[in-house]
């Protein structure tokens, strides 16, 4: 049974992934964040550490409550972060900073529950698709540090209901020869090759050693930026190839997801690493990979998909929300 919450207010909300965790405070019911901070994770040795700063700088009254959605299933009191260092219990954490109410939920599971506030400006709609059943379910996908993946389903009341899980981790299915030969080799190197090792900052990077390994040469030693800076320069080939694979296998694990979900209400794309990518979405294979299934493209096609690219990150309003709503 959901319980209503009438949290006070300011109110702490935050948005921690395995790069930066962003801050901010909801100074009112309805209001917009204010007072929005990033922090590298680096800086800080702990999560409690990092929350601490950011509360200990604010220029408003001190919170007493607080939502934080951060990049990790949350299963009980102790959270332990798949792709950075930070491990807590959400409960010595909340007796630290003093809060009287501290709900961690999955950062996809935030972004999901920001979905119905967003508005036109924050989204772009990449191909062509129908119009959004507005009582479907709607599906999200988000390649960052790691690959995020959520949806909101409607309940029989008509409320959202937003769904936590772990869909970055399924396995990563090749449409074609070369793909094949590119996931074998994420599958010698890794045991499982998953989304997440291909449709990710550190997957860009796999993506590239990949194809380098096929091909008999050498790879260069590149972060995340570094491949799609040579990939948008067009000085390596390779790095080109390694972002135009990484659209087609984010088109069809989006494609896999909507079809899960029956997402007749839309797929939307997150994450910090397409709309770095500028254009490049657009003359992908991203769209037809997304139809690409068989029986059921005309289903799909007329499922729309939009890139989320709000410069404030919706996923702080998201965890506003569930300290109403969950």
């Amino acid at each position: 049974m959901t319980v209503a919450h009438t949290p006070s207010f300011p109110r702490l909300m935050g948005d921690v992934g395995g790069t930066n965790a962003r801050f901010a405070v909801q100074e009112a019911p309805g209001a917009q964040p204010t007072q929005v901070v990033t922090y590298p994770v680096v800086d800080y040795p702990n999560f409690d550490d990092c929350l601490e700063a950011y509360v200990g700088q604010l220029t408003c009254a001190r919170p007493r409550q607080a939502a934080v959605g951060i990049a990790n299933p949350i299963v009980g009191d102790h959270v332990r972060m798949t792709n950075f260092h930070w491990a807590f219990s959400i409960e010595a954490v909340r007796r630290r900073l003093g809060f009287e109410r501290l709900l961690l939920i999955n950062d996809f599971t935030a972004l999901a529950l920001s979905l119905p506030a967003l508005q036109p400006e924050h989204l772009r709609r990449i191909g062509t698709g129908g119009v959004a059943d507005p009582k479907g379910a709607v599906g999200l996908i988000g390649p960052g540090t790691g690959l995020g993946v959520s949806g909101l389903l409607l309940d029989t009341a008509g409320h959202t209901v937003p769904l936590g899980g772990e869909g970055g981790h399924v396995s990563l299915a090749p449409a074609n020869a070369r793909e094949d030969r590119v996931v074998a080799v994420l599958r010698d190197k890794f045991g499982h090759a998953s989304a997440e090792r291909a449709l990710s900052g550190m997957g860009l990077v796999n993506l590239y050693e990949a194809l380098c390994t096929i091909d008999g040469i050498a790879a260069r030693a590149l972060d995340p930026a570094g491949v799609t800076g040579a990939a948008t320069s067009g000085s390596d080939a390779r790095c080109v190839e390694a972002v135009e694979i990484f659209f087609g296998l984010l088109g069809s694990v989006a494609g896999n997801l909507a079809l899960t979900l029956g997402a007749r209400g839309g797929m939307y794309i997150g994450g910090g690493i397409v709309p770095r990518l500028g254009d490049w979405i657009e003359r992908s294979t991203f769209r037809e990979r997304f139809v690409a299934k068989g029986r059921f493209r005309d289903y799909l096609d007329a499922i729309p998909t939009w890139l989320i690219q709000a410069e404030t990150s919706p996923a702080l309003i998201g965890a506003a929300n569930a300290l109403d709503e969950l």
